[in-house]
């Protein structure tokens, strides 16, 4: 959820402030942004920051790495997640 800072001298937002996605979501579904026109501004340093995932981890790796890691996975007919993951398993599984 991004919110922007107003000015002291400025009238609140007619949007809440939501305690969770879900709660805004709600808020979303029964009213259209064009309700809120006249409180639109306009943004210019916008950063998107991905999220971690709920039930998993993100890994990196660097491009000879990962070239070498999506070539077996085809040879394999798999996907390079799939491969890392059953790797993973393996291991945890036989250490």
């Amino acid at each position: 959820m991004v919110t922007a800072r107003r000015e002291d001298d400025m009238p609140r937002s007619r949007i809440p402030e939501f305690s969770s996605v879900e709660e805004e979501a709600k808020f979303w579904d029964t009213h259209d942004t064009t309700e809120f026109e006249d409180e639109w501004e306009e943004v210019t340093d916008i950063v998107f920051v991905a999220a971690q995932p709920k039930d998993g981890i993100w890994l990196r790796f660097d491009d000879a790495v990962l070239a070498e890691l999506t070539r077996i996975a085809r040879e394999q007919k798999s996907s390079p997640q799939t491969l890392a993951r059953r790797w993973v398993l393996q291991r945890l599984q036989n250490p």
